[in-house]
């Protein structure tokens, strides 16, 4: 069966993003020319074990005027802009994606993650999209946090978890940038 994993940009006080809902707090660019080499073989072998990716329509919102054109992020680009997407909306008809094919619109993501748990292929990869990440936990569908840990504290924002969560640790990994990778199972 495949599984879920959430990725998400965390302070090292457990903030997704600043008051403004913004990430200016990631390190730099993460993906680009001068990234430490073990942190992006990391980054690298994380998209190399998924072929779906999840997205919240906020996420997608954002993202999708960037990342279609986002030559300067080479091979990882090229990866993420090559993967399988679905975008959880209620409002969205057609989710395009630059020249690559059309992202797949789900009124309803639990159902359609646990459809996609059942098929053949690669894990399935949720970036991002806070409060889709928060209804497939409660619904018990993520298998796995991944939290890249910049090394900042803000004091004020909007956390990862709002309630208690049982989680495994599985790995902790820092790296020269100052990132440390923080990967959980969860408790079911």
């Amino acid at each position: 069966m495949r599984k879920l994993i959430v990725q998400q940009w965390v302070t090292a006080d457990n903030l997704v993003a600043d008051e403004d809902g913004g990430l200016g707090f990631v390190p730099g660019e993460p993906f680009s020319e001068k990234t430490q080499p073990a942190f992006k073989a990391s980054v690298m072998g994380l998209v190399d074990s998924v072929d779906t990716m999840i997205l919240g329509a906020n996420t997608y919102a954002m993202a999708k005027d960037y990342w279609p054109h986002a030559e300067e992020q080479g091979e990882y680009g090229e990866k993420v802009n090559a993967l399988t997407k679905f975008v959880a909306s209620s409002k969205l008809e057609k989710a395009p994606w630059g020249d690559f094919p059309e992202a797949t619109v789900t009124r309803d993501p639990a159902a359609t993650v646990r459809e996609l748990k059942e098929q053949g292929g690669k894990d399935l990869w949720l970036w991002g999209s806070l409060t889709l990440m928060r209804s497939l936990l409660d619904a018990g569908l993520v298998d796995e946090v991944r939290m890249m840990v910049a090394p900042v504290a803000l004091g004020k924002g909007r956390r990862l978890f709002e309630d208690r969560r049982d989680l495994k640790p599985v790995e902790a990994t820092a790296f020269e940038n100052g990132v440390v990778i923080l990967r959980y199972e969860v408790k079911n």
